[in-house]
């Protein structure tokens, strides 16, 4: 008789430890799914941000170039990306000296729509133009800057005789706001 309890005590635990070891699973389960779904949800916001940023920018193609300029009458270069990041609630200085220094410092390759280009004459002078990343794809980089030449235009950097003999850095200023 003892024995049949002590059977039935230990099935009777053994069914309890597998029932909570099942609500645990299913518990760390479905935590981990509104994780990975938090995630997605960043990730897809991050996207859409970076493409609402860079139509914004779009419409101003064709912009006159205006030294210091931060408007729509005129653009210099680091007024009309400090315009645009302004437009999306994307807090930054306006020289393009210090807004090298905001944000995440990333490579060529990992460079998408939305993030900073900058220039310089020589690696160790000072930073004299930002663009913004259009489009990074295999067929290369296109930027949207405003030039003192042409104003606001949409240029392959590959292609660019002028622009890709700089040295260059770039900065991830949208997903660090």
């Amino acid at each position: 008789m003892n024995v049949k309890r002590l059977v039935r005590g230990v099935l009777s635990i053994a069914a309890l430890v597998g029932l909570t070891s099942c609500s645990l699973l299913s518990q760390t389960a479905e935590a981990s799914g509104q994780i990975a779904e938090a995630k997605t949800k960043k990730v897809e916001k991050e996207i859409l941000l970076r493409s609402e940023i860079v139509e914004f920018a779009e419409q101003y193609l064709g912009t006159r170039y205006r030294s210091s300029g931060k408007a729509p009458g005129g653009f210099d270069c680091s007024g009309f990306v400090y315009y645009c990041m302004k437009e999306h609630d994307i807090t930054m200085n306006s020289s393009s000296a210090t807004q090298e220094k905001q944000g995440e410092r990333i490579s060529k390759k990992d460079a998408r729509p939305g993030d900073l280009v900058f220039f310089r004459r020589s690696p160790g002078g000072r930073v004299f133009h930002v663009a913004m990343v259009y489009e990074n794809d295999k067929s290369g980089m296109t930027l949207i800057h405003s030039t003192s030449g042409r104003g606001v235009v949409l240029e392959k950097l590959e292609t660019s005789d002028y622009w890709r003999t700089k040295t260059m850095t770039f900065r991830n200023r949208v997903s660090s706001k």
